[in-house]
Formats: structure tokens, sequence, C-alpha cells
């Protein structure tokens, strides 16, 4: 399974956010904890069926998403 299979997204599991492998694990959640200042180990401590590959995979979904061309600011 490559990183980009491991994120799906369905309407009737956490209202159609990006989740990692249909579990109830949103990729904002796991941005959430690295950014907090989790490492990859205490989460995976902690959230026992989760793998490191989701880990990236969450990462390289917000990647993607991040790749923009640029954005339009409204003149105050």
């Amino acid at each position: 399974m490559n990183l980009t299979e491991r994120i799906t997204i369905k309407l009737d599991i956490c209202h159609g956010k990006p989740t990692v492998r249909g579990l109830r694990y949103p990729v904002e959640m796991i941005l959430e904890l690295l950014s907090s200042g989790m490492t990859s180990d205490e989460i995976l401590a902690d959230y026992d069926d989760l793998e490191r590959e989701d880990i990236f995979a969450a990462l390289a979904f917000a990647t993607r998403l991040s790749r923009i061309k640029r954005i339009e600011l409204a003149e105050v």
C-alpha cells in the first residue's frame, strides 16, 4: 500500500474528513499531535492501531494540500 492509499475519505466516517485507513483518526489529528511536539514513537505508543506509515501518509497528504499556486488575499 503506498502512502496516498492510506488516506481515505468516506462520508460516514468522521463527517467526511480525510482519515487514516478508514479508521477514526483524522489526518488533522495526526498533524496536531506532531505540531504539539509529540514524536512519531509517542503517537504510535498512544494509538496501538496506527502504523508508522500512517504518520508518513498524513504528512504526505498535508504536503500535497499545501502545493498551491498562489493565495488571493482580500483587500481590507
